[in-house]
């Protein structure tokens, strides 16, 4: 694979550069190089060749990083776990992939019950540096487990060749081209896609990365990293515009070099807001989902030329290299320009479908001849229609899936556990807008009130932080609208209010 080729030549041409600052501490290639080393052998010494896939607990640490690569130059894959996550649904991920490995960088692991664990912090330095492992394109690179509505996160398997068409296709963007001297803002978590294009480009480039702690408040510690280390290559999601909007009269961060959103929708007065502060900055819009490897194209937003919009949120642009759009109607035909539709994508990026789940699979991918050539699509469950110059507009979701902080989550998920603990079965998850602008969920519950504590308490044991209710609305009954569905509309206003 080219990028795994790319990458090894980074990190030995790149030596004395910084690669990352973790934690008020600065690593250069040369370290990262020999903690990959370090991990390659105790890889080697201590799981078998035909052990693929390898669970990685995802500290903001030089070894967490260092063990994505390795596990890559070893052919193999990892697994992101989430140590801030329930134990349980973490362990549920790597039972699923069932792997016996895991990585992990911890002092002690709470992992070393159920799994043989490599502690990658604790390793001894080697001088030795292997040949890497050959790869084909079919062989996975990384699993992501998203949201699901049966109360089970699914798996996302993205293999090498994905990989490479995803960085061959950032290459061939002429507007985005990173050099060595950039300061590139890695605000994500590791089981989270958008990681990738905030760690991968920079590292091949062989820029340096700046992560956020995890024990810091993200938007404060990404305003003061922007300051005080002067970022030239942010990417973010648009949640945190609304979270710096108190100090945005206070920032002219005018070294900044581009400015890249994904994960959520962008509006047209948060990003006209934010232009301000980064004048010189080229912004782009991206769009694309996990199961299509990260990125599959984007609208290059201009203020005062470039803000295309439909109902405030700015358009999603045109596909990238590689890539094919098309939007359908329910029977999966073409609709024509300016009609609304499901967004559905094919090309290299694709998954080869969900992790062991045939049902999901067919639901969610098709074939269809597009000029007399036939493509794998994937149905994206997003509405949009395209306009006369080609360009594509994002109208909102065909499904019950929201946004929350860059994050995908199945309401049902949240619906599905809440039952569970509730022991009742008239509930419902929707979203709601809170006083910054961002997303939060809600729980509306057919119930006298009942201590909300508790079933917090017994929901974190099941969903991560970003899942978990921030409101409770007991009533005795649900608003129904005149075809006698839930009014969701208005437990969003009554919640609001």
């Amino acid at each position: 694979m080219k990028f795994i080729v790319n990458l090894e030549k980074s990190l030995q041409e790149n030596a004395f550069l910084k690669a990352f600052h973790i934690n008020n501490v600065d690593y250069t290639y040369a370290n990262l190089s020999a903690e990959v080393n370090k991990i390659r052998l105790g890889i080697r010494t201590k799981i078998p060749v035909e052990n693929k896939l390898i669970g990685l607990v995802t500290n903001d640490d030089l070894q967490t990083y260092a063990s994505i690569i390795a596990l890559w130059l070893e052919g193999k894959a990892y697994v992101p776990v989430n140590p801030i996550y329930p134990i349980e649904r973490n362990l549920g991920i790597l039972e699923a992939v069932e792997t016996s490995y895991v990585l992990d960088s911890s002092e002690s692991s709470v992992y070393s019950i159920y799994h043989k664990v490599i502690h990658t912090s604790k390793l001894k330095k080697t001088g030795k540096k292997e040949p890497r492992v050959e790869v084909d394109k079919n062989d996975i690179a990384y699993i992501l487990f998203t949201s699901g509505s049966t109360g089970k996160p699914k798996g996302v398997p993205i293999n090498f060749g994905n990989l490479d068409a995803l960085v061959d296709a950032l290459d061939a963007e002429e507007e985005f081209q990173l050099e060595k001297t950039d300061k590139c803002l890695q605000m994500f978590e590791l089981s989270f896609d958008f990681s990738v294009v905030a760690y991968l480009p920079p590292l091949l480039a062989g820029a340096a990365i700046f992560t956020i702690p995890k024990d810091q408040i993200k938007y404060f510690y990404i305003y003061k990293l922007m300051v005080t280390k002067k970022l030239t290559v942010l990417t973010m999601v648009p949640s945190i515009i609304h979270y710096l909007r108190p100090y945005i009269h206070e920032i002219s961060a005018q070294w900044v070099k581009y400015c890249s959103f994904g994960g959520g929708k962008l509006m047209k007065d948060i990003a006209a807001e934010w232009s301000s502060c980064i004048p010189n900055a080229k912004i782009f819009n991206y769009y694309g989902p996990t199961e299509f490897t990260v990125y599959s194209g984007y609208y290059p937003y201009k203020y005062n030329t470039q803000t295309k919009n439909h109902n405030g949120i700015i358009g999603i642009g045109k596909p990238q290299k590689g890539v094919t759009y098309i939007v359908v109607d329910e029977e999966n035909k073409i609709v024509e320009s300016g009609v609304t539709g499901e967004l559905c994508l094919a090309g290299e990026q694709i998954t080869e479908g969900y992790w062991k789940n045939s049902k999901l699979n067919s639901k969610a991918f098709f074939n269809k001849k597009i000029n007399g050539e036939t493509k794998r699509f994937y149905k994206t469950g997003d509405l949009c229609f395209v306009d006369d110059d080609g360009d594509y507009m994002y109208v909102g979701r065909l499904d019950f899936q929201v946004k929350i902080g860059g994050y995908r989550v199945e309401l049902g998920e949240i619906e599905c556990i809440a039952k569970e603990t509730l022991t009742r079965t008239d509930l419902v998850a929707l979203d709601f807008t809170n006083k910054y602008g961002n997303k939060e969920i809600a729980l509306v519950v057919i119930s006298d009130p009942v201590d909300t504590d508790g079933l917090v308490a017994n929901l974190k044991v099941a969903l991560p932080t970003y899942m978990i209710p921030t409101k409770f609305l007991f009533l005795k009954e649900f608003p129904h609208s005149v075809n006698g569905k839930i009014d969701r509309k208005e437990l969003r206003r009554i919640i609001e209010k």
